[in-house]
């Protein structure tokens, strides 16, 4: 039961996709910039009432109190949550102890109970039983005129210190009540609406009233207008009638609406039994709740707030708080910070996801291998390069040094001239991923079936020269692809001239061994590793290598190109020239925006991505310069509607300008706070429509707010209708990355 709105303070929240105008400033007539201001970001604390007793985590009502207190009613009995305690404590125990059904406080004072034998008031810590009615008690509804208790043997008005039996005729099935403000009461029942006062009993139930006559849930609008929640949606009357609806294709994730509340911001909140939505009146936007992060239960039976415009939400199992704290972006970026450094920085200098022993649970945190941590570490090169070139700090340059130590021991761990590795681990670590393993005759055939360019690697893993690491072969084209960019931000941001010295032999190590090999990434096996394949012969002649023909051939230019213009040697923009000129490399690569839907993946995205800064800022012909523009032109073009950050400003750090500038901020300040990967499954909410759009071979919705989807890491696609691992915490440099870049470009300050 919701507790009275007068007492609490209107908090503003700014939903995706809207800013508020005066943040936003014109630099000029082709850019405008963001002017960082304190915003609402709502993060979530869930609570468990008992490990021992699964009736008192189902939880039918909620209430706060001004004192910040929290009382609920379930299925065990009456529970209360004092301030700064997460602990529960039965309130009614004994021969009372049992199910109750609601609760709510009364002038910020009394706390009202409705229960299985009848109703309690808690006045200044005393329980008493309020004698006079028959129980069990339903609902209670707090009005001017007294406390009104109903169930299936009556409704009574408490006043003048008795219980007074309304001659009300309604259906016994009472799921919501509501005061009219006016001496009467509306009540949802199973079977139709009722308004009920000293004059008359109407029934609403027929279609042209209500969507359907299962009616669960009711509250008013800030316009007055009666929003009433049930099954199919919500129906929304004036005093004259039916003026609206929302139904799950305006945005209600399941039709079964059990709650509906209006927060102190003016937002209705609808509560169902696959989540919740918020709705601002008038408007068609929304913004969902569901899945773990938000909920203990994504069945919500009560929504109450606080006076911190706190929503506290009782769900089938347990109590979830969707809470607000005031941030400014630059707050948000100093959170992740410390949470990237605490937590996921492992030896000798690698950023990459945590594994929880316990899924959800972030105290069982460990450090864990990927198969690309060099890549994600690149990009946490990049982004301290970013950030030492917006502000100078000293700590920037030297932990992005320390970024670039590990890149390049990733090539001196192998021994090997020119060819790198994966990641490294400690020799110590018994388990990782891809452990060494032996293919039998059978399993052989099995793969090469599945995939006949599979490579069946039996040792992935090699111990160094030293002893200490064992390093990960079987190197891929991300790997590299991800390392240039990092590289490129570093060189150009971040070193010195012996720094930059560094990074040209070290670069150059790599490329002279892809030349050797007819630009192949070749293991210690003496084989090419399954994905580090950029060979004329291979992509422009073996037809199962066509899906990778267009970006590979993208990518080999930009390796080239960067190795020339770091290093001056020609031998680099010889082979260059002769790809484009003699093998088609850039006609291939113009192929990559209008390829094969069956070969699009969603990572390519941001494979390009990488390539375009060296291609754009180094090449000096005017022609291939603009031939280069025109297949970022494409890429940006086709890829803006993800609403990403690190595509809209890697664009702007390319082209000039502000493009997309709303979208980079709303995905900012919309993106959780939480990190874990919570699972996600969009595909069930009602108000999406599964497809297999923008990639074919997978299942996909309509892209919804960062906030809706599982926590980003920019090689896996927003878009799934599932997906989800709470067994990792991941890194934040998805965020940090473009927050620095838009600071670095001006396009946010200070």
């Amino acid at each position: 039961m919701k507790n009275l709105l007068q007492f609490l303070i209107i908090v503003p929240f700014l939903s995706w996709g809207q800013h508020l105008d005066h943040s936003y400033e014109s630099l000029d007539n082709k850019k405008i910039t963001y002017s960082d201001r304190p915003f609402h970001q709502e993060y979530h604390v869930g609570y468990h009432i008992s490990d021992s007793n699964e009736d008192a985590n189902n939880v039918r009502a909620i209430c706060p109190t001004l004192s910040g207190e929290v009382w609920i009613a379930t299925k065990n009995g009456i529970y209360q949550k004092r301030v700064g305690s997460r602990e529960w404590k039965i309130v009614i125990s004994g021969d009372n102890q049992g199910p109750a059904y609601d609760v709510a406080v009364h002038l910020g004072r009394d706390i009202w109970m409705a229960t299985w034998n009848g109703v309690y008031r808690s006045r200044s810590g005393v329980i008493q039983k309020m004698e006079g009615l028959k129980p069990p008690i339903a609902k209670l509804v707090l009005s001017k005129e007294g406390v009104y208790a109903m169930g299936p043997y009556g409704i009574w008005l408490y006043k003048d210190s008795a219980w007074q039996k309304m001659k009300y005729k309604t259906a016994r099935s009472i799921r919501a009540a509501l005061s009219d403000k006016n001496g009467g009461l509306w009540i949802g029942t199973d079977v139709g609406l009722y308004h009920c006062n000293a004059e008359r009993t109407t029934v609403y139930q027929g279609n042209n009233d209500l969507i359907s006559a299962y009616v669960s849930g009711l509250d008013l609008d800030q316009r007055g207008n009666l929003w009433i929640g049930g099954l199919g949606g919500v129906s929304i009357r004036d005093q004259t009638g039916k003026i609206g609806e929302k139904k799950p294709r305006d945005g209600i994730p399941n039709a079964n609406v059990n709650a509906v509340a209006k927060g102190p911001d003016g937002r209705m909140w609808i509560g169902t039994q696959y989540g919740l939505t918020r709705f601002t009146p008038g408007e068609t936007s929304y913004s969902v709740r569901l899945g773990r992060r938000w909920l203990v239960s994504d069945q919500v039976r009560d929504i109450a707030f606080d006076t911190q415009g706190n929503a506290w939400i009782a769900t089938a199992n347990g109590v979830s708080a969707i809470k607000v704290r005031e941030m400014t972006l630059a707050d948000k970026a100093d959170y992740f910070y410390d949470k990237l450094i605490r937590r996921h920085v492992r030896e000798p200098w690698i950023i990459a996801r945590s594994k929880l022993v316990v899924p959800g649970d972030t105290t069982t945190i460990q450090p864990d291998d990927d198969d690309n941590d060099g890549e994600y570490t690149s990009n946490y090169l990049a982004m301290e390069s970013f950030r030492y070139a917006a502000t100078h700090d000293q700590q920037a340059k030297e932990r992005a040094k320390k970024a670039f130590e590990f890149l390049h021991f990733l090539r001196e761990v192998t021994g090997e001239d020119g060819f790198f590795a994966r990641t490294i681990i400690p020799v110590s670590w018994e388990h990782s991923h891809d452990m060494n393993r032996t293919y039998s005759e059978r399993e052989l055939a099995e793969e090469l079936i599945e995939n006949p360019r599979h490579k069946p690697v039996e040792k992935r893993w090699h111990v160094s020269k030293d002893g200490n690491w064992k390093w990960k072969g079987d190197t891929s084209s991300d790997e590299i692809s991800g390392h240039l960019f990092g590289y490129y931000c570093y060189y150009n941001l971040v070193a010195d001239a012996k720094e930059k010295g560094r990074i040209a032999d070290h670069f150059s190590k790599i490329m002279d061994h892809l030349i050797r090999n007819n630009f192949n990434l070749v293991d210690v096996d003496g084989t090419p590793t399954k994905w580090g394949v950029w060979s004329p012969a291979i992509l422009n002649h073996d037809p199962d290598w066509a899906p990778e023909k267009a970006l590979n051939s993208l990518e080999l230019l930009a390796f080239l190109k960067f190795a020339y213009q770091i290093t001056k040697k020609e031998k680099y923009q010889s082979e260059y020239l002769k790809l484009i000129k003699e093998e088609g490399y850039l006609e291939n690569a113009k192929m990559l925006h209008h390829t094969n839907p069956a070969w699009e993946t969603y990572f390519d995205i941001f494979l390009s991505l990488y390539m375009y800064p060296v291609l754009i800022s180094y090449e000096d012909d005017p022609v291939l310069k603009r031939e280069y523009q025109d297949h970022m032109e494409q890429w940006f073009n086709k890829h803006k509607k993800a609403n990403s950050p690190l595509v809209n400003f890697t664009y702007n750090f390319l082209k000039g300008g502000s493009d997309e500038l709303d979208n980079s901020i709303a995905f900012l300040k919309d993106a959780p706070l939480d990190l874990v990967d919570w699972y996600i499954d969009n595909g069930k909410r009602e108000d999406l429509k599964v497809v297999r759009q923008p990639i074919l071979e997978e299942l996909q919705t309509t892209l919804r707010p960062p906030s809706e989807y599982r926590t980003t890491r920019w090689d896996q696609n927003p878009y799934l209708a599932v997906s989800g691992d709470p067994s990792q915490e991941k890194e934040p440099v998805y965020w940090l990355l473009p927050y620095w870049m838009g600071r670095y470009l001006n396009l946010i300050t200070p």
